[in-house]
């Protein structure tokens, strides 16, 4: 595209879009019943040409969901293709093979016409709190057990709900109501990006996107070879160590950077997991590009051009390509493990550049009671780590990486169930030295202020034993711990049942440490001499510099 005008026109357009899917996001935040979607954010939403390409994400939302939805949209058009669809239809899944890792997570996808022609989908995800099955934990040996599958079906007929299908989620869920509103709020959202994007047509005097699809894809596509070719080629190596579950889970890579390419490969991890702690391959897709993305082309917008340079290859039946009926309810433990096992390869090509580990997987909180005697409840929140150190930045507190979820506020939670939330505060000294160091965990206390137990699935709780490592000299992060108050120690991945009247404590894992800790030091001191608060005879005589 030569004409200087025309790219202007183009990128105008562009801009316009990526506006469309925010508000479209920001309708599920608006409209969306359970409190992990509304509060917490743990939603996407993007935009689709007619081939199942996505064009434009939201920037509002996850990359678990955005970068495995990117090809959800395409296993719809296998069992309803493009020509059978009509004005007014919706369609869902929740297919964790298919869809985004679990079953706790749907898929909503809508045709958009103009007039009587197809010119775009818009698809959007987000977590609802209860599927039925064994609840949001890794107990369930099998897929069958974790809860309800929606296969691919149409959920909306020319305008009119299918019923039954809303039904039959409904019957199964322990929080019905949440599961109905979550997913008519995923039918909305869509409806607004179906209506924005009309509206944008018609301002532009466009009958298709199909030019601007392609010169979305294009571009996105070339600059992201051209970052990609900047790279040192060559074959690089990583590995980490996890807690698992029955046994610890070893994360093995190779990566390959070529000449605008880059394939990684999972050979050699550990085997998929008895319980439901395994990723689905399309996780595994989705955490690992957004990794490599985060540090070799962060600025260019996310769709399926800027995703096609990366190419991902895992052994079926291991922990990150489980095969049906394999459990995977908590995917993200390993799933989210993954961008830190990007950035130990990529450390090694961009020496100084790679920021450390973080504490990776959220620890989603899953709070039921339990037993006859009080309140009845099911409710979620969410536990955030600190992130690794940064080149020439101390990372981040209690933040979620790579999930950019946010976390549900502690009012919320308490006015959906008795639980109190005694204490949620900074972890001291969770985050590892180092010349810049990591960000700090955090400490929560929650308590049940009736006379009555609940619950806590563990499920998700990991860098128990295996905390965040640092980076060019600086030290790991503090590991994770939970526990009871009254003492008693929370070692595994199951469920778990506080007693009336104790409370449950958790110390949030810190992120590793960057560079020499004793840099850090020989900075504070300097500083201190350039602000007049010592002089350099005191400062080398009352803070010596540990070697």
């Amino acid at each position: 595209m030569n004409d200087p005008l025309k790219r202007i026109h183009m990128q105008i357009m562009w801009n316009r879009l990526i506006a469309v899917v925010e508000e479209q996001a920001q309708a599920l935040l608006r409209t969306a019943f359970g409190s992990i979607t509304r509060e917490a954010g743990d939603l996407s939403a993007g935009v689709y040409d007619t081939r199942g390409n996505m064009l434009a994400q939201a920037v509002t939302g996850t990359p678990g969901h955005v970068n495995t939805m990117a090809a959800a949209v395409r296993h719809f058009f296998d069992r309803y293709p493009l020509e059978s669809m009509q004005p007014g239809d919706v369609f869902v899944t929740n297919d964790p093979w298919m869809g985004t890792g679990h079953l706790f997570d749907f898929v909503m996808v809508t045709p958009v016409f103009r007039g009587e022609q197809p010119v775009a989908l818009f698809a959007s995800t987000c977590h609802t709190v209860d599927v039925g099955g064994v609840g949001f934990n890794a107990e369930a040996r099998s897929v069958y057990e974790e809860g309800t599958c929606i296969p691919h079906l149409r959920l909306r007929k020319r305008g009119a709900l299918e019923e039954p299908v809303l039904a039959i989620i409904m019957a199964n869920s322990r929080n019905p109501v949440e599961a109905r509103g979550d997913l008519l709020s995923l039918v909305a959202c869509n409806d607004v990006g179906a209506a924005r994007l009309l509206d944008m047509m018609r301002e532009f005097d466009l009958e298709t996107i199909d030019e601007l699809a392609r010169h979305i894809l294009d571009t996105s596509r070339t600059a992201t070879r051209a970052a990609i070719g900047k790279l040192p080629q060559g074959e690089y190596r990583a590995t980490s160590m996890l807690d698992g579950y029955e046994s610890p889970i070893e994360l093995k890579v190779r990566m390959q950077i070529g000449a605008g390419e880059i394939t990684v490969d999972y050979a050699g991890s550990s085997p998929a997991s008895a319980r439901g702690i395994n990723s689905p391959k399309c996780y595994t897709e989705a955490y690992s590009v957004f990794g490599l993305k985060c540090i070799i082309a962060p600025e260019i917008p996310n769709n399926a051009g800027s995703l096609e340079p990366f190419h991902v290859l895992a052994e079926e039946h291991s922990c990150v390509h489980p095969l049906r009926p394999a459990p995977v309810t908590a995917r993200h433990v390993i799933g989210q493990m993954l961008p830190d096992l990007m950035f130990g390869c990529l450390s090694k090509a961009l020496e100084g550049r790679v920021p450390a580990e973080s504490a990776g997987s959220i620890w989603v909180l899953p709070l039921a009671s339990e037993g006859a005697s009080g309140t009845r409840f099911n409710v979620l929140n969410v536990g955030l780590g600190g992130t690794g150190a940064r080149p020439g930045k101390d990372g981040l507190n209690t933040t979620a990486f790579p999930s950019g979820v946010g976390v549900v506020p502690v009012e919320i939670t308490e006015n959906e169930s008795p639980l109190v939330f005694w204490a949620k505060e900074y972890l001291p000294d969770s985050g590892g030295a180092g010349q810049f160091r990591g960000g700090l965990g955090q400490r929560i206390v929650i308590g049940n202020s009736e006379d009555a137990a609940f619950s806590v699935s563990a499920a998700t709780f990991d860098r128990l034993r295996n905390p965040a490592a640092g980076r060019g000299g600086g030290r790991s992060g503090a590991p994770g711990a939970a526990r009871l108050a009254s003492g008693r120690t929370l070692e595994t991945k199951s469920v778990h049942v506080v007693p009336p009247g104790d409370r449950l404590v958790l110390d949030l894992p810190g992120g590793g440490g960057m560079g020499d800790p004793a840099q850090r030091e020989r900075q504070r001191i300097e500083a201190d001499i350039a602000a007049g608060l010592v002089s350099s005879k005191s400062a080398a005589r009352d803070y010596p510099v540990r070697r």
